[in-house]
Formats: C-alpha cells, sequence, structure tokens
C-alpha cells in the first residue's frame, strides 16, 4: 500500500511511467473502462473544488468504478468536530482508495497515518498538490514533447501556490530546465521551495516584470491571487490584479508558447486569449483526468 502526499513520493522512473500510461488511456480507452469494476474511490473534500473533485471522480467511472464521499466539510462529520485521523479510519471501512484536500497543511499526511487504503493527496493548504503537478506534466509532455531544454516562466502567487511548489520540485528532477520566477515582492517563491533549485544548481531568475522576460519563455504558467490564503483583506486587494495577460502582451512572447493555468481564472488571464493556439490550461483539465486514472490504477495496483 503507498500513499501520494508529495510529488516526491514519486521516483523520476515512476512519474515517467504514469506519463506514458496516461497517454494509453487517451490512445485506448475501451482498454481501461472496466479495469477499476467493483473498487470505490472515497472523495474527502474539506475545500472547494471543481476540477480536482470531478476530475477524480471522471477517473474512477472511466475505470469502471464508482465514488463516494463529500464535497463540503459542512456536509460531513467535521462539522461535529470529528477529526481527520478519526474520519479516515471510518472511511477506509468504506472506500479502497481515498483521495483528500483540506485546507491545513499537512491534513494528507494526518490521513496517511491513520489509513488502511491508499491516500492521494489533493491538495493541503500551501504545501502540496501532486496531482494537479502530474497534470502539468502531461500537458507539458504533450505540448512539447520534452522537458529538456525548456524555460518555464511561473508568474503570480508564488508564495501560496502549491501547484508552483510541486511544478518546481518534479521540474527540478529533469535537466537543462530553467526558471523565471515572476512575482510581487510579496508573492515571491519560499526558500524552502528554491532548495532543490539551489541543490541541484538548476538556473533561475527572479523578477517582477512579465512583459520584459515573456520572449523567452516556452511555457508561462499563470497562477490566481488566492484570495483565501490572505489574512488582510486590503494586501489582496492591493495584489490580485499584479499580473493579467492579455494579447497585446503576448506579441512579445513566442509563436510556439505554451501558456498554462492550474484554474480556477479569475481575471489573471484575458479571456480573448482562449482561443489562441498558445492556450492550453483547458487542455490541461483533460490531462488531469487521464493522469489521475494512471494513478487510481498504479496504487490500486490493476492491470489494464
Amino acid at each position: 500500500m503507498r500513499h501520494i502526499i508529495s510529488i516526491t513520493d514519486l521516483s523520476l522512473e515512476e512519474i515517467n511511467e504514469l506519463i506514458k500510461s496516461a497517454q494509453d488511456i487517451i490512445a485506448n480507452p475501451d482498454r481501461y473502462k472496466e479495469s477499476c469494476r467493483d473498487r470505490k474511490l472515497a472523495t474527502l473534500f474539506y475545500e472547494p473544488s471543481t476540477r480536482t473533485r470531478l476530475s477524480f471522480e471522471a477517473a474512477m467511472y472511466e475505470l469502471g468504478g464508482r465514488v463516494i464521499g463529500f464535497s463540503e466539510a459542512s456536509s460531513s462529520s467535521a462539522a461535529k468536530g470529528e477529526s481527520v485521523a478519526d474520519t479516515i479510519r471510518t472511511v477506509s471501512c468504506f472506500a479502497d482508495i481515498i483521495t483528500i484536500r483540506h485546507p491545513k497543511e499537512g491534513a494528507p499526511t494526518v490521513a496517511a497515518n491513520h489509513a488502511t487504503v491508499p491516500i492521494i493527496n489533493a491538495g493541503d493548504g500551501g504545501h502540496n498538490h501532486p496531482t494537479q503537478t502530474l497534470a502539468d506534466l502531461l500537458t507539458i509532455k504533450n505540448e512539447k514533447g520534452r522537458f529538456e531544454g525548456l524555460t518555464i516562466g511561473l508568474c503570480g502567487d508564488l508564495k501560496f501556490g502549491r501547484t508552483v511548489h510541486s511544478l518546481i520540485t518534479a521540474l527540478c528532477r529533469y535537466p537543462d530546465i530553467r526558471f523565471v520566477l515572476i512575482s510581487p515582492e510579496e508573492l515571491k517563491v519560499p526558500s524552502y521551495v528554491k532548495l532543490p533549485l539551489k541543490e541541484g544548481k538548476v538556473p533561475y531568475t527572479q523578477t517582477t516584470d512579465l512583459v520584459r522576460v515573456l520572449p523567452e519563455l516556452d511555457i508561462l504558467y499563470m497562477t490566481r491571487v488566492q484570495r483565501e490564503r490572505f489574512f488582510n483583506e486590503d494586501d489582496y486587494v492591493r495584489l490580485k490584479d499584479s499580473y493579467i495577460l492579455t494579447l497585446e502582451k503576448l506579441e512579445y512572447a513566442k509563436t510556439d508558447l505554451s501558456i498554462m493555468h492550474p484554474l480556477p481564472r479569475v481575471n489573471e488571464i484575458s479571456m480573448a486569449i482562449d482561443s489562441d493556439p498558445r492556450a492550453c490550461y483547458f487542455r490541461q483539465v483533460m490531462n488531469g483526468k487521464y493522469i489521475r486514472m494512471a494513478l487510481i490504477l498504479k496504487l490500486l495496483e490493476v492491470q489494464a
């Protein structure tokens, strides 16, 4: 039995295998439609989610399995004061695999310590979001055909953005990657997230100027400024419109730039960009379903 709490719980070889498995699912969906028959996935979402929760559910249904769970803490016994540990012990009696999202960092680790079935972290506060990272990696592979030799710009909330933290950690393991970290001073990447960059001698630059660095980028990973992570409303209001990507700004970008976003979008990417071939954030959503199908199969040790 394995748990996936951080992207580092998977070796580079395993990540590459999951990407290949997801690509095979895309190419041969009928081969997998009964793979998880009579298996149950529990989705325990203590925090709002659209893409992650529904993609996990769609993934399990398309594998022939079933889904149980809750979509908000108020509809579970957490509203009565039940601990995560007790909830996990209970749900382990009903499901074959569990995915959990929680606003408190470390909650999925607590879950893993008390589970008798595999646990998948679907996001814990500002820490980790490993399955979004897997979706991002599949998207990069499908869009660019490689990881090596890419210059990747990460823009927006790099302080609280768990998707950014996980993606940096994952991509550091591939050779010849370069990062451009674009954010306001107040939302810079935390020092502990930059540690693998320094240890691996991965080149990176930090800037507050998106337009200046756009011509350098092969991938632009936009993020929203996350209102729910701020303790001070005034700080959120001051920073929320720091970066807004428009068609005019894209005139400075490469013609084959790939624009990614973990979503939800607020206003940091103009809707006029949605029809631009460089926009791949909705393909990124679809990739999330396929990579989660591959991960469920791996953790349940199911052969297609």
